[in-house]
């Protein structure tokens, strides 16, 4: 029998040396993973304290931390349309102690409108959805338009002439309003606003004919009859608005059908015991009716626990991406 080479002996030795110690980590890092969580957890919310998704994460935390046991954080990170503090949790250690309540816009709208964003998808594990809003569509005072009806009569009739507000470049509320261009054939300038309150100042000061708000922010305006709603973006009507249409319930936006969404995620590679753990107290969460209560009162749709998450943002971001390439929205 020929004698082994000493450099193969040496290379058999040090694969050994190195599947022993990797075995010798698997049972620690497993039972690190079975004693989550052994501190507190990091929330992090891309925007500023105050909006939707801020709420929305402390609610979610304060939830995770009544049934986890350990304090639950909030850590405020804004900016690039919620693109910094998603960037962070998908560059965090996949250790359950760094998660993100984050928005359509920055898990699925960003990457398609600019090259900016590093990220993708698949840069995390997604624990569950929590809730979605419809938006809004809504007609200053001076425009004298009532309905959706009345809407597509105008617009069409007098193409180029009028305009529609959003937050901003990319964001779903944007991409709702090129939705109804391109489901209603319609041509209508989109103004960009830097948020919502200059947008608010504009239409009710009669500065602006439409605007698409989520419907939670534009509620107290349609309610002071500052401006009207003329119907909302989601396939069916919002069991938080009964009275306002659908917009899909007329003819010519039968399709119409997009909203903001949240999500609690990870960064990708979680260990399958802390990902159960943390989907486990998410769905208890959502079945509480306390939780949901809370929920609804911010005029929010509960998400259903079943849901496939992965599969829906998947369909989500097909969606916006057709919406995308119709009106070559690039930052």
């Amino acid at each position: 029998m020929r004698p082994v080479p000493s450099a193969l002996r040496r290379s058999v030795f040090h694969w050994a040396v190195g599947a022993l110690a990797g075995l010798a980590l698997a049972p620690a890092a497993f039972a690190q993973a079975q004693a989550y969580p052994s501190k507190p957890i990091t929330i992090v919310v891309g925007y500023p304290p105050g909006g939707s998704t801020d709420l929305m994460g402390r609610m979610v935390g304060t939830e995770l931390s009544n049934r986890l046991g350990q304090p639950v954080v909030i850590e405020n990170i804004g900016g690039a349309g919620g693109a910094i503090g998603a960037q962070k949790v998908a560059s965090a250690q996949p250790d359950g102690y760094t998660l993100l309540v984050g928005a359509s816009n920055e898990l699925a709208i960003n990457k398609l409108v600019t090259k900016k964003v590093k990220y993708d998808i698949k840069d995390f594990t997604a624990i569950g959805l929590v809730a979605s809003q419809p938006l809004v569509l809504v007609a200053s005072p001076a425009s004298g338009v009532k309905n959706a009806a009345d809407f597509i009569q105008l617009v069409s009739k007098n193409p180029g002439k009028y305009s529609y507000g959003s937050s901003g470049v990319g964001t779903s509320l944007h991409l709702a309003g090129e939705m109804l261009k391109s489901q209603g054939n319609l041509f209508m300038t989109h103004i960009p606003y830097r948020g919502v309150a200059p947008l608010t100042n504009d239409l009710v000061g009669n500065n602006l004919e439409f605007g698409v708000f989520v419907l939670s922010s534009g509620l107290p305006h349609i309610k002071s009859g500052k401006v009207m709603a003329l119907g909302t973006t989601e396939a069916k009507r919002s069991p938080i608005t009964p009275d306002i249409p659908a917009l899909a319930e007329s003819p010519q936006f039968k399709n119409v059908d997009i909203g903001v969404w949240f999500a609690l995620m990870a960064p990708a590679n979680l260990p399958k015991p802390v990902h159960d753990k943390l989907r486990k107290a998410l769905t208890d969460a959502l079945q509480s009716s306390e939780f949901r209560k809370k929920l609804e009162a911010t005029g929010s749709v509960v998400a259903s626990p079943t849901v496939d998450t992965d599969k829906y943002i998947a369909s989500e971001i097909d969606k916006y991406r057709k919406i995308v390439q119709f009106a070559k929205i690039e930052e």
